[in-house]
């Protein structure tokens, strides 16, 4: 069967003018303040997809110009250890990551996976450039899981002291190589030294939040459970780093308002971050858009205390327009930052209850719910979703041989950009 993309026109959610979109716009050209762009499609209603295999069901909302193998789509259930614990009567939970005893086989363990098989296939059919993604892991994993599978040349850069998070089932494809910045480094310097390597024209960045593809294929995890639950949920957790995937469920939220059919209400946001890194949870405590400041030292520092490594973005997109300060400001909800103790209390507690191991990161979510329910920002008879944003690491691991792998280069951001994007240029030459 030829797949048939799904229609749509981007918006410019600083503005609200249209543009077409010219097969990787990242933003609008002519608009005059920082926004992201966000995706129009043509057919209003949710409609999954029964004839496509896993997380293409929802291909009808992505942005996406064909389908790529092995993908699986969240999954969602309704909670009775964990509910019965927090006195929830309506709580759900959308799972990604490996658990093949609920329908759930994302091999790296990460809802990370639901960006790289939407932004993959967003690629051009006649694309010759290689993609660039910086991660502090999981998002790394992710994509190298997705390009090695699929044979589509790929750059990662990470931060050196994150490798282990590059682990997986079968050795990578000679299509994607590693770069790392060096050790003592963040997320932050990952990213500039991405940048440096998408100076030469045989990269392409791959655009973090600003592509509608990475926001709209984590946008699924809504999906998820509206498709489960029959209606649009009164409110939402999860932990964040950039914020991006709180940005995502936002987003579908407003389109399923305009389906008609789950509801048209806007569900309270509740995100969490990982104390001491609460760039976040501190410009929106003051009820600000400009983020507070964060040194690079203070960032590094912040970063090497919290357990849940993945939520030290020092450059979220929070202030833009579309960003999360706006999803906060339409939707109402609160952020909340979690200490270490709290997270590994409720990473424990979740296994034992639920039955599974969870991320760190997907603690911090659950740690937020159990503070909401014993302050009263949420009641008992509220349907939530709390989104477990990766689990079943310990599960796959257990199953078979994991192979970890290797940085190719390990190269100092400071270095020029000629310099960075010369070496990197040659890895990939045959």
């Amino acid at each position: 069967m030829t797949f048939k993309p799904t229609k749509y026109t981007l918006k410019c959610c600083a503005d609200g003018h249209m543009l077409e979109d010219a097969g990787w716009t990242l933003e609008a050209p002519e608009c005059k303040t920082p926004s992201l762009v966000r995706a129009e499609y043509e057919n209003r209603q949710f409609n999954p997809r029964n004839d496509l295999d896993g997380f293409y069901r929802y291909a009808d909302w992505l942005p996406i110009k064909k389908t790529l193998s092995g993908s699986c789509a969240p999954v969602t259930y309704k909670s009775q250890a964990l509910a019965e614990k927090l006195g929830l009567q309506n709580l759900y939970i959308t799972f990604s990551g490996w658990w093949p005893e609920k329908g759930a086989k994302m091999e790296t363990c990460s809802f990370k996976e639901t960006e790289a098989y939407s932004v993959c296939a967003r690629l051009p059919q006649d694309n010759s450039k290689v993609l660039v993604v910086a991660s502090a892991g999981n998002t790394a994993r992710a994509f190298a899981k997705v390009c090695s599978d699929n044979r589509i040349p790929l750059l990662i850069s990470i931060p050196y002291d994150n490798i282990s998070a590059l682990w997986f089932k079968k050795p990578l494809d000679s299509c994607v190589k590693i770069i790392a910045s060096p050790k003592g480094s963040d997320y932050f310097d990952a990213i500039a030294l991405a940048d440096k390597a998408c100076t030469s024209s045989k990269f392409m960045a791959e655009g973090g939040a600003k592509n509608i593809a990475r926001r709209d294929g984590m946008g699924t995890t809504l999906l998820s459970a509206v498709e489960k639950i029959g209606r649009i949920p009164d409110a939402y957790f999860q932990a964040i780093g950039s914020g991006t995937g709180t940005i995502a469920v936002w987003e579908n939220n407003l389109r399923l308002i305009g389906d008609g059919r789950y509801g048209s209400h806007k569900m309270r946001l509740y995100p969490s971050q990982n104390d001491p890194f609460t760039i976040m949870y501190d410009s929106w405590k003051l009820h600000q858009r400009d983020l507070v400041p964060m040194t690079a030292e203070q960032a590094r520092a912040a970063a090497a205390e919290i357990d849940a490594k993945v939520l030290s973005n020092r450059k979220p997109p929070y202030s833009l327009a579309g960003g999360l300060f706006d999803a906060m400001e339409d939707a109402t909800g609160e952020i909340f930052k979690i200490g270490n103790n709290e997270l590994s209390l409720w990473k424990e507690e979740f296994k034992r209850l639920e039955g599974i191991d969870i991320h760190n990161a997907a603690a911090v979510a659950v740690a937020s719910l159990a503070e909401a329910s014993r302050s009263g920002k949420i009641t008992p008879e509220e349907t939530i979703m709390l989104n477990i944003t990766g689990g079943g690491e310990e599960l796959a691991k257990s199953e078979g041989e994991i192979t970890y792998a290797e940085p190719d280069l390990v190269l100092d951001p400071s270095l020029p950009a000629g310099t960075i994007s010369e070496q990197v240029e040659r890895l990939f030459m045959n």
